[in-house]
C-alpha cells in the first residue's frame, strides 16, 4: 500500500528497501533507498531521461536497424524504463527483465502500464543465475543494469559472468553494461574482464568521468564474434546527436585506459 507524500510522491516498502515514486505530470522518477533508479514518461515511454540509457540505445541502433524487433535480456529491472522504451521503438520485440526483488517487480507492474508478456516478461531471480540458466544463443542483446546500494553485485562483474553473457548471445550479439567510475568505483576492472572474453569492447562515457575527475556512469559495449562487426564510427555518430557529451574509448585507447588494472574473477571454491 502506498502512502502519499508531498508534490505527487508515493512511498512503498519492498523487500530490498524503500521506494519513492515522484510524479511530475506524466513523468515518474523511481528512487530506491533514496537513489534515483528509473525515470519514465508514461505518455512517451520512448523518451529516455537517463544518459546511459540513451547511449545504450545508440549502440543498439548501430547494431540493429532502428524499428526492427530485438530479443533482449535485462539483468536489473527497477521500473523497466529501457525495455519499455525499446518495445515502443521496436514493436514486436521480445524482452525479459530479471529483478531480484519480487515485491518491486509486482509494484512496477501495478503502477505502470508496462507491455505484457511475451513483449515484456518480468522474471524474479538473481542475474547471474538467470544468465547461466539461459540457453546458448538466445538473445540479440543482454543488458546489465543492476546495482545494490550503488554498487554492481559482485557475481555480475567477473570474467566468468562475461563468459556466461557471451554464451547467452547470438553470434555478433551485444552485451551492454551500466557501471560506475570514480569515487571508489573502477569501471576499468569491468573493461578488463570483458576484454578477456569479447573480441570487441568499447567504453562510452563523459570524458571527466573517464578521467575519474567525478563519479558517473560508464556504458560498456561488448560484441561476440560472428555477424556484422559493430562500427565504432556508427556509435560515435549517434552519440554526437545526444544532448550531453560522451565519447568512445576503444582500441589502443582502451588498452591504455585499462593498463595495469586486473579483471575481477569469481572467488575460488572453499
Amino acid at each position: 500500500m502506498a502512502r502519499r507524500g508531498p508534490r505527487g510522491s508515493e512511498f512503498f516498502e519492498v523487500s530490498t528497501g524503500s521506494v519513492e515514486i515522484r510524479w511530475d505530470g506524466p513523468r515518474a522518477t523511481l528512487f530506491l533507498d533514496g537513489i534515483e533508479s528509473s525515470c519514465i514518461d508514461v505518455d512517451h515511454p520512448e523518451s529516455l531521461e537517463f544518459e546511459y540509457m540513451q547511449q545504450m540505445t545508440v549502440a543498439l541502433d548501430a547494431h540493429l536497424a532502428p524499428g526492427t524487433p530485438v530479443r533482449a535480456l535485462h539483468l536489473g529491472a527497477a521500473a523497466c524504463a529501457l525495455p519499455w522504451a525499446w518495445e515502443t521503438l521496436r514493436p514486436g520485440s521480445r524482452q525479459v527483465a530479471v529483478e531480484i526483488d519480487s515485491s518491486l517487480a509486482a509494484l512496477v507492474r501495478e503502477v505502470f502500464d508496462l507491455p505484457r508478456s511475451p513483449a515484456l516478461r518480468i522474471r524474479v531471480g538473481e542475474g547471474r543465475t538467470a544468465l547461466e540458466s539461459t540457453r546458448p544463443g538466445s538473445w540479440d542483446v543482454v543488458v546489465r543494469d543492476a546495482f545494490d546500494h550503488g554498487v554492481v553485485p559482485g557475481p555480475l562483474a567477473t570474467v566468468e559472468a562475461a563468459r556466461a553473457a557471451s554464451r547467452a548471445l547470438v553470434p555478433g550479439g551485444l552485451l551492454l553494461l551500466n557501471t560506475a567510475h570514480g569515487g571508489g568505483s573502477d569501471a576499468r576492472r569491468e573493461a578488463a574482464a570483458l576484454m578477456e572474453v569479447f573480441p570487441l569492447v568499447l567504453a562510452v562515457t563523459d570524458p571527466k568521468v573517464g578521467r575519474a575527475a567525478r563519479r558517473g556512469n560508464v556504458v560498456m559495449v561488448a560484441q561476440t564474434a560472428g555477424g556484422r562487426v559493430l562500427g565504432a564510427a556508427d556509435v560515435d555518430r549517434g552519440l554526437r546527436r545526444l544532448p550531453f557529451p560522451a565519447r568512445i574509448i576503444g582500441g589502443a585507447d582502451l588498452v591504455r585506459w585499462v593498463a595495469g588494472t586486473p579483471a575481477t574473477t569469481d572467488p575460488a571454491p572453499a
